[in-house]
């Protein structure tokens, strides 16, 4: 028995569904701990031998109960939202309600044998949280900045800090220094206290780039060891990726970051373009790797100017230099893991 689960922020949603997706029963539950616990006790009484929790991925609102459940040593798999609303789309009940949802995630996890299986967080996870909370920080500091250089204009044109020149202490010592000659005003006191702020945000980066520096190369040397992958690339791609164990092969990854090509055909012409799908935030991060490998790593500019040659745009050539790249990404997260579970055992 399939138990498709519709969740919320307060309260989850469960649908029971046999072996040819017809509703067997419905229970709606809080989203406590002691709830998930009389969730489970309910299911064990429709299903006492083999049972199934199909979850819409929205893990921020079901982390907690996908934990209990595998703690239980219940069977998880995570349904996409697309596939449900399909799914929902064509059944026969009108609407949209909990329920409706919920019978919709059953059946599509009834439907598709391939879906991606919940496990417990890793350090992935907790990278990813750090690698969230430093970009936030940093866009805090921005968005700092720029009020900072406008009242600096406006008390005196001469003071202009220089581009990126107040992400550091010594930039933040120029502009307190230039400040001292304004001693009086609002504006004044607001620029200190924007700066004060600029000093406290740059504090809290450094240190939070450290802690993901230590944990990336404890974890991942030999996703580091490829050429212009830095630590908070590293990070972002580890984050991002969510444990490679869930990707077949290096072409499912390849189709998961968006460096696949898309196959386009035109009359008797076939070709292909840069794709535009997957997961965007591990397409920028490869991206990276391939402007550094594009200019400074000989294999890679070889293959980017061959390409080229041959006709390619500056875009499809380095498309082509990313997805060489994913694969070097794919066998080398998939080299890390292997060393971290020999480790473990």
């Amino acid at each position: 028995m399939i138990f498709g689960v519709d969740t919320h922020k307060r309260s989850h949603t469960v649908v029971a569904v046999d072996a040819v997706g017809k509703k067997r029963a419905t229970k709606t539950v809080s989203t406590t701990t002691a709830a998930h616990l009389g969730l489970l006790c309910w299911a064990r009484e429709q299903s006492p031998n083999d049972r199934l929790w199909a979850i819409e991925d929205c893990r921020q609102l079901s982390r907690r109960l996908e934990r209990d459940l595998l703690f239980a040593g219940e069977r998880i798999v995570r349904v996409p939202p697309k596939l449900m609303a399909k799914a929902r789309d064509s059944a026969r009940t009108y609407g949209k309600s909990d329920p409706i949802d919920a019978l919709a995630v059953a059946r599509a996890a009834l439907r598709e044998p391939d879906l991606p299986v919940g496990r417990l967080d890793g350090p992935e996870r907790e990278l990813r949280l750090l690698i969230d909370h430093r970009e936030n920080l940093l866009q805090e500091r921005t968005r700092a900045i720029n009020r900072l250089r406008w009242h600096l204009h406006e008390l005196d044109p001469s003071i202009d800090p220089k581009p990126r020149s107040l992400d550091r202490q010594r930039g933040f010592d120029a502009v307190d220094r230039a400040l001292a000659a304004h001693a009086d005003g609002v504006v004044a006191r607001l620029a200190r206290s924007l700066l004060e702020r600029c000093r406290q945000l740059t504090t809290e980066i450094d240190a939070l780039e450290k802690e993901i520096t230590v944990t990336v190369t404890k974890i991942a040397p030999a996703l580091l060891a490829i050429i212009g992958c830095g630590a908070i690339t590293a990070a972002k791609i580890i984050g991002e990726t969510a444990n490679i164990e869930r990707f077949k092969s290096d072409a499912a990854y390849a189709r998961h970051n968006g460096t696949a090509p898309l196959p386009v055909w035109s009359a008797n012409h076939s070709h292909h373009r840069v794709s535009r799908m997957g997961n965007r935030q591990l397409n920028t991060a490869i991206h990276t790797i391939a402007i550094v490998q594009v200019r400074c790593h000989p294999g890679a500019k070889a293959l980017f100017q061959r390409r080229k040659e041959q006709g390619n745009g500056g875009l499809e050539a380095l498309r082509v230099v990313k997805r060489r790249i994913s694969d070097a990404v794919y066998q080398a997260l998939k080299q890390d893991h292997y060393q971290q579970l020999q480790q473990a055992a």
